[in-house]
């Protein structure tokens, strides 16, 4: 490990507060549930009694459609970008609880249809098959149920990890979009067929409430305060700079960018208007801090469109949603902080290096890298180190080419008490893994190791 250490004057040092996010995670997670038990209450108060097989059945076929009903309104939810919500939470915890809806909205979408297939099957005296093409042509809105199904569980095929890594980005994107239209084709059976809403104007008024209330978190965070952003702010790509190898900044220059509120570590999703690349944003962090009509974000060629970023020209238009994400100053509950960086996971870190207030020798950055030129932003670091009386401690390759791992000893030896120590992680999931079991092993509790991660 090579270290770049300089001593200049020293710098005020403001006490970090706790962080709330367990707490606010806490609260929306008792919520979310109450909403479910809140729904098999409506099953319980409307079933006097349930009688034989096909009432057990059509019972559970029941339950499974409202709490499937529930979860769709949930996973539209998570999918609105709702800012207090990625901000509070981690857009990483944000995007867990997601993948987690979709896989019980499909499981229990799959319930529904087997068993209420079943229990009506049963109760006609009749073969599942049949009974279920009845079901499709005869019921009202059902066509509209089933194409709605149907999207549904082709959206939940292309979701799954190893579907998902084959598909390029931009189309797995747009087919998770149509989980609006699905949803949206599926709304009105529920209230046409569903026996706990046919009798009930309270219930229908409450599911009516649900949906259009996440219907507005949509419109709102996913429409209008994006067009919004983009008419105020007017972002347009100022120049590309290249960092290191396979690595670019963009700097981007708008109309009073720091009005945006990013803190540092965050990050906004990026859609440039240029050729193969206005179709799909993408999540890039801000490698500085706004200042005026200036901001950058560094990254790295890593597919179709992270490699394109290299060749935008000044000018291209960029449209921008966000800020998001909670890997920022507001975790932190220790005055010694930790930093550990990997390929670009620099970029939210160096924000973070530049402005975490810390006494001298209280901050520490660790940056892993294979060589001396994969170092993105090296200057820049060592700059701020100079300036903050900052570690910088590079973890490079042997000239061997032999991996310099990340493990608790050395941990232990690079920071002897780093058990008093806040951790900042952001980088590959394979080094990010290794470094938060090394930081376990090294004494670090789970709840000052404060990572951001979109493996779902």
């Amino acid at each position: 490990m090579a270290t770049a250490t300089r001593r200049p004057p020293p710098m005020t040092h403001r006490a970090p507060g706790p962080s709330r996010h367990r707490v606010t995670a806490a609260l929306l997670l008792t919520a979310a549930w109450t909403g479910g038990f809140a729904v098999l209450a409506l099953w319980w108060r409307d079933t006097d009694a349930v009688v034989g097989t096909a009432g057990w059945l059509t019972g559970v076929g029941r339950i499974t459609g409202l709490l499937c009903g529930y979860m769709c309104a949930l996973l539209v939810a998570l999918m609105a970008r709702v800012p207090w919500l990625e901000t509070g939470v981690g857009s990483d915890r944000s995007a867990r609880w997601h993948a987690s809806a979709g896989r019980w909205t499909i499981g229990l979408l799959l319930a529904h249809i087997v068993f209420i297939t079943l229990g009506y099957a049963a109760q006609a005296h009749t073969g599942p098959l049949p009974q279920l093409a009845t079901i499709v042509l005869d019921l009202p809105d059902m066509l509209k149920a089933t194409a709605g199904g149907v999207i549904l569980l082709a959206v939940g095929y292309t979701s799954v990890r190893a579907v998902r890594r084959r598909l390029r980005y931009e189309t797995w994107y747009h087919l998770h979009l149509l989980t609006y239209a699905a949803v949206f084709l599926a709304f009105s059976h529920q209230l046409s067929t569903g026996a706990d809403f046919v009798a009930s104007p309270g219930a229908r008024a409450a599911w009516y409430t649900l949906y259009i209330g996440v219907a507005c978190l949509v419109i709102w965070f996913r429409v209008l305060t994006p067009v919004r952003l983009n008419l105020r702010h007017r972002i347009r790509v100022d120049a590309v700079v290249p960092e290191a190898p396979g690595v670019s900044s963009v700097w981007l220059r708008g109309h009073h960018l720091e009005d945006i509120g990013a803190q540092p570590g965050q990050f906004l999703r990026w859609r440039f208007l240029a050729p193969g690349m206005w179709l799909a944003s993408h999540p890039y962090s801000l490698s500085a801090v706004p200042r005026g009509d200036l901001m950058r974000i560094t990254v790295k060629a890593l597919g179709d469109h992270s490699g394109a970023v290299a060749g935008l020209r000044p000018g291209t238009r960029v449209w921008a949603e966000g800020p998001y994400g909670a890997l920022t100053a507001g975790r932190r509950s220790r005055d010694k902080v930790l930093l550990i960086a990997g390929g670009t996971g620099i970029t939210p870190l160096r924000t973070l290096f530049e402005t975490l207030p810390a006494r001298p020798g209280d901050l520490t950055l660790l940056y892993r890298a294979r060589t001396p030129d994969e170092l993105a932003l090296r200057g820049e670091l060592e700059a701020i180190a100079a300036r903050r009386q900052a570690r910088l401690v590079y973890a490079l390759n042997t000239p061997e080419g032999r991996r310099a791992p990340i493990t608790a000893d050395g941990l232990r030896a690079l920071l002897p008490d780093i058990e008093r120590h806040d951790v900042y992680l952001c980088g590959p999931p394979g080094l990010a893994q290794a470094a938060y079991d090394a930081l376990r092993t090294a004494g670090v509790p789970a709840s000052r190791i404060h990572h951001e991660s979109f493996e779902l």
